[in-house]
This record gives C-alpha cells, sequence and structure tokens, in this order.
C-alpha cells in the first residue's frame, strides 16, 4: 500500500471515530428511547466501519 493510500484510511479512520463519537453522545442525550436506540445502532455501524478499515492497515 503506498504513504498516499495509508494517509486516505488515517483519515477515513478520523472521521468514522469522530461520528461514533458524536452518535454515542447524542445517544446519551436523547430521551426518546427509539430515538436513542437508532443513534446507538448508528454508532455501532460506525464502529463496524472503523473495525474494517483498520483491518486494511
Amino acid at each position: 500500500m503506498s504513504p498516499k493510500e495509508l494517509l486516505y484510511i488515517e483519515d477515513a479512520l478520523g472521521h468514522v471515530q469522530f461520528l461514533t463519537t458524536q452518535c454515542r453522545e447524542a445517544a446519551g442525550k436523547l430521551t426518546d428511547p427509539a430515538l436513542r436506540q437508532q443513534a446507538n445502532s448508528l454508532a455501532d455501524s460506525c464502529q463496524s466501519l472503523f473495525n474494517r478499515f483498520y483491518s486494511l492497515v
């Protein structure tokens, strides 16, 4: 893998990690159970994507 490709993966990891954090924080602040579940589900999806990107390294 080229250095430029590694930089792209590193950037993607940072973005996905940020999205995961934002979703978890939002889920913690939501009072509606359905919305909280949706935010947690989205955070889980982001974490899964992070793990897939990380496995490329």
